[in-house]
């Protein structure tokens, strides 16, 4: 870590030097947005998928972008350059800037705050996939508006440590007796008549990028797909299970609540997904 190069307000700089003040309103408020692209063989993964939730983002909370997505593609490519990384996760986070705590928004010419790092992770050799993903569901207690990939996630660490506490790799969020998505990342099921199904597009789910990708692969493999909203119930009977994120990419699930999904191994139509979405990251 003490050696990374990290991104902070128009610097590149070692990880110790790296500072970020205390009226910050990301640290006050957690009044900010983030996006997270993959990194595989050095390059990034659909990242103009990410760049453009993140300016969405942003524009919902009313922060004015700091850069152009030219600008950004950029400063990522240098900072992936810059600390050698192959394979794992470019991190960026904007924040409204920094001024006096006040709840309401500081002066128009209060520059954001900007900071992007890296991480290096095994994004396409996972060893969880070969074993599949254990999940349990807990109950969703966030706000209304998850389709903003804002840096207020306290409910989802809660969740993720109700996953780490029951020694499992991921929570899957309930409301209202149907599946939201993970704690990050989104929720498929695969029925028993081989159909694909994701919850559809709200406020009350994040636009997961992945997710789009592997609903596309998925029509253009001619396989069925419903967007639509399922239960626990429903999830518990799956024939096949999986989530998706930038970091997991296509990740089986093999148990839910402690219930075997299907015959409690990766599913091939989870296997073929993943193929798919491996190939397509590395020709992106």
């Amino acid at each position: 870590m003490t050696d990374r190069i990290v991104y902070l307000n128009g610097e590149f700089m070692p990880f110790a030097e790296a500072k970020i003040p205390v009226m910050d309103r990301g640290f006050l408020f957690a009044d900010g947005i983030y996006e997270v692209s993959a990194v595989l063989d050095g390059k990034l993964v659909d990242n103009a998928a990410h760049l453009a939730r993140l300016d969405r983002s942003l524009g919902e909370i009313g922060i004015r972008n700091p850069h152009s997505l030219a600008e950004w593609e950029r400063l990522e490519t240098d900072l992936v350059a810059r600390n050698g990384l192959s394979e794992g996760l470019v991190y960026m986070q904007v924040t409204r800037g920094v001024y006096e705590r006040d709840f309401a928004f500081p002066p128009a010419d209060v520059a954001p705050t900007v900071v992007m790092f890296t991480q290096a992770k095994k994004v396409s050799a996972n060893p969880l996939v070969e074993t599949g993903a254990r999940v349990v569901t807990v109950e969703d207690i966030r706000w209304k508006r998850r389709d903003i990939k804002s840096v207020a996630l306290l409910a989802q660490v809660l969740a993720k440590q109700a996953a780490a506490q029951a020694g499992v790799a991921e929570a899957w969020m309930v409301e209202d007796g149907a599946v939201t998505e993970g704690s990050s990342s989104t929720a498929f099921i695969v029925t028993q008549e081989q159909t694909l199904v994701t919850r559809p597009l709200s406020t009350a789910l994040l636009p997961g990028i992945t997710r789009a990708a592997v609903l596309r692969l998925a029509a253009e493999a001619d396989l069925r797909v419903e967007e639509r909203l399922f239960s626990v119930a429903e999830a518990h009977a799956a024939q096949e299970a999986f989530y998706t994120s930038a970091s997991a990419f296509v990740m089986p699930v093999v148990e839910i609540d402690g219930r075997p999904i299907g015959e409690g191994r990766p599913g091939p139509l989870t296997r073929r997904l993943r193929e798919l979405y491996v190939e397509m990251a590395r020709a992106s």
